[in-house]
């Protein structure tokens, strides 16, 4: 078929890999920190100085007074009412589906196979991340993350803990 793709839906590449990487970054980073506290922490408190709207970038004299285009790219705070209950493993995990849907999207993938390819790689991170607690020489090595599945996963001298 001309535009089909020349390899099977499942394991969606594009989604096992992501289920890996957020699985690693869930298990080295504390999945539970709000980020309205990480911003608080590394900025003390400031707020930076709000960027320039879209309507007065377009105004006028706004390049002259040596502003550019660009200038509406500067990241913004997220000031909507959910703010601070958004947390760094919530964040991970909507990359990671981000990742795997957009194939759908494109007509390579089905939901399903992307879904469950997400779990592929969190499996496959799971092993690794097993097979590294033996290897470290800091011992007791130890991990421990929320699943895509929402199950707490302990990982620590070589076993895997779900529950």
């Amino acid at each position: 078929d001309l535009g089909s793709p020349s390899h099977p839906a499942y394991g969606a590449g594009h989604a096992t890999v992501a289920g890996a990487c957020v699985t690693v970054l869930k298990a080295w980073f504390d999945e539970d920190q709000t980020l309205a506290g990480i911003y608080q922490k590394y900025n003390g408190g400031r707020q930076k100085d709000p960027s320039p709207t879209m309507l007065q970038i377009l105004q006028p004299g706004y390049r002259r007074a040596g502003g550019t285009l660009e200038d509406f790219c500067d990241p913004q705070p997220y000031t909507a009412a959910d703010a601070g209950a958004m947390t760094v493993g919530g964040e991970l995990n909507k990359i990671a589906s981000n990742v795997a849907m957009g194939r759908s999207i494109g007509g390579v993938h089905w939901r399903t196979d992307n879904t469950r390819s997400l779990r592929l790689g969190e499996a496959v991170a799971i092993e690794i991340l097993r097979k590294r607690t033996m290897e470290y020489a800091e011992r007791p090595v130890s991990f421990t993350f929320h699943s895509f599945d929402r199950q707490v996963v302990h990982i620590t001298r070589g076993a895997v803990r779900v529950g």
